[in-house]
């Protein structure tokens, strides 16, 4: 990967991190259903006006739109209220790594390495400590809704690849448009009208510098740069990139939050990241494999 573009990556990484205790700072007075629709609207409107619709229908526009909005970033604001740190949230949504790779061997009947086994029960042991090994910092309805969340990411890059699309920026901004109607729909629906009424009133310029910070660095600049480099370089070199983000939204936590983790924790994490690196990072070629490569390519 040349220089600036790992620079760029790297940046993306950090200010993903940060995005959770931004999703924190805003969600801290103000119902997160509604902080979540009010980043997305901020973030496909004007935009859309500029960009055609992908070439793809509509159905996936809207599942995609639903499941982003809602399932992900709803639950993964939802799970923080409900007594989730910023950090341990964004440790745990990164088991959509290991959900991903299990749908990828009972429903497309992918074949499971022994690395890739072995870094799925190395995560999947390290995630039942952390949980088990709680400061205070995890809750029961905290890890059920970062867990839909990691379910839901699974679910969008299904509806993604379904929907054959090759306007991967235009179909997620499309998408986050769709996003706000079933968000408000939800918080409607759990809390009533009161909950417009409570958000206007608890809303602050604190509230509403998290939300333009998820909406424009986090989601616009964030996923534009991912983007370009999924399109420019393989996913083996891009994906690995992703461990950064808990690193750095547990740092983030820390530093303005002062979120501990518990010494078992902390171990705990070390060999979570260990089990996906496992999985999302391919092991170099020899040069004997890749004579054979070239070898079977000819033949």
């Amino acid at each position: 990967m040349q220089l600036r573009d790992l620079l760029l990556a790297v940046l993306v990484m950090v200010i993903w991190g940060f995005n959770f205790s931004m999703i924190k700072l805003g969600v801290s007075e103000v119902n997160p259903l509604v902080v979540t629709a009010a980043r997305f609207a901020l973030a496909a409107i004007p935009l859309v006006l500029f960009i055609s619709k992908p070439d793809t229908k509509w159905l996936y526009v809207v599942s995609y739109g639903v499941v982003f909005g809602v399932g992900v970033w709803g639950m993964a604001s939802w799970s923080i209220v409900a007594g989730l740190s910023s950090g341990m949230s964004s440790v745990l949504l990164t088991t959509n790594v290991i959900l991903d790779m299990l749908v990828g061997v009972v429903v497309l009947k992918e074949s499971l390495t022994r690395r890739k086994l072995m870094g799925g029960l190395l995560a999947t042991i390290a995630v039942v400590l952390s949980i088990a090994n709680t400061n205070g910092n995890v809750t029961v309805l905290g890890v059920i809704l970062i867990l839909i969340a990691a379910v839901s990411w699974v679910v969008m890059g299904v509806i993604l690849k379904a929907s054959k699309t090759q306007q991967p920026f235009a179909f997620g901004v499309w998408g986050m448009l769709v996003a706000p109607l079933p968000l408000i729909t939800l918080a409607l629906f759990i809390h009533g009208t009161e909950v417009f009424t409570d958000s206007w009133n608890h809303w602050s310029w604190s509230t509403g510098a998290a939300v333009m910070f998820q909406a424009y660095p986090t989601t616009l600049f964030g996923y534009w740069v991912w983007n370009k480099l999924l399109l420019k370089y393989p996913l083996s070199v891009v994906s690995p990139l992703n461990l950064l983000v808990p690193l750095s939204a547990l740092l983030s936590g820390y530093l303005i939050y002062d979120e501990n983790l518990s010494a078992s924790q902390l171990i705990s994490c070390g060999l979570y990241l260990v089990g996906i690196a496992l999985i999302v990072i391919a092991p170099k070629k020899t040069k004997a494999q890749s004579f054979d490569g070239e070898m079977a390519k000819q033949n």
